[in-house]
């Protein structure tokens, strides 16, 4: 027993927080779906939310600064403007519905996506909607957070569409991220954090920064191409783990 967890729990928390950091770490995202992966399999799943979005807010918040100059606030706001737009509906989800359903949907969306992108040599590019487009990609992720922390799955996908350089798309969907997790993690913690959500967030904190500077070791090493494949890879991964 450590902090009142069983070594066991505690085992997967960590497991789940630093596979997640340096998932997030190296690509800016992702963290949710590789951590709530391991997670939900002895956390709930309010609480693989709490954690998902609570460490989430954090992690990006130790690697946005380098990144600053590539934040482009006219790219930016739509998908902010949509994401809050889309929040409420998340949360009001996550406390009604059966979230397995969604994750499967998910999942296999994620799957499929993955492989087209790792095996095509180019992408699709979508050059039509304009800042309407971007705003509408946005309240998805929106909800998407609000239902289990995994807000930044379509930014990330549509910024590739959109065919913006990995530092102008992490430029967009990491502050995006980190805005919408935070009101995320408000409008959860109103509904119900509690003594567990506490010590548990509290459990995760080492591995969780060793993970996301892991991460972040590697995505200075990646190429646009490497990026994209990096992506790619955990696209799969990710929906894999939402499946199975």
């Amino acid at each position: 027993m450590l902090i009142g967890l069983p070594l066991d729990t505690l085992g997967i928390l960590w497991l789940g927080a630093l596979l997640g950091g340096i998932a997030a770490g190296g690509s800016g995202f992702a963290f949710a779906l590789a951590a709530s992966a391991i997670w939900l399999h002895r956390i709930d799943p309010l609480h693989s939310a709490i954690l998902s979005t609570g460490c989430g807010v954090l992690l990006h918040l130790t690697t946005i600064w380098p990144q600053r100059k590539h934040i482009v606030v006219a790219r930016l706001w739509p998908f902010v403007a949509g994401g809050l737009a889309g929040i409420p509906i998340g949360v009001r989800l996550l406390t009604f519905t059966d979230g397995s359903i969604l994750k499967m949907v998910l999942g296999v969306f994620l799957l499929l996506f993955g492989t087209y992108a790792l095996v095509s040599p180019r992408l699709h590019k979508v050059s039509g909607g304009g800042r309407p487009a971007d705003a509408a990609i946005g309240f998805i992720g929106g909800i998407l957070g609000g239902v289990g922390g995994y807000s930044g799955v379509v930014p990330t996908i549509w910024t590739q569409l959109r065919g913006w350089p990995k530092e102008a798309a992490r430029g967009v969907y990491q502050p995006y991220v980190i805005i919408v997790q935070a009101i995320t993690l408000a409008g959860i913690v109103w509904v119900t954090l509690d003594r567990t959500g506490l010590i548990l967030l509290a459990a995760v904190l080492p591995p969780l920064l060793i993970g996301t500077w892991i991460g972040w070791q590697l995505y200075g090493k990646l190429n646009e191409l490497r990026f994209r494949q990096a992506l790619a890879i955990l696209l799969i991964a990710s929906g894999a783990t939402l499946v199975f």
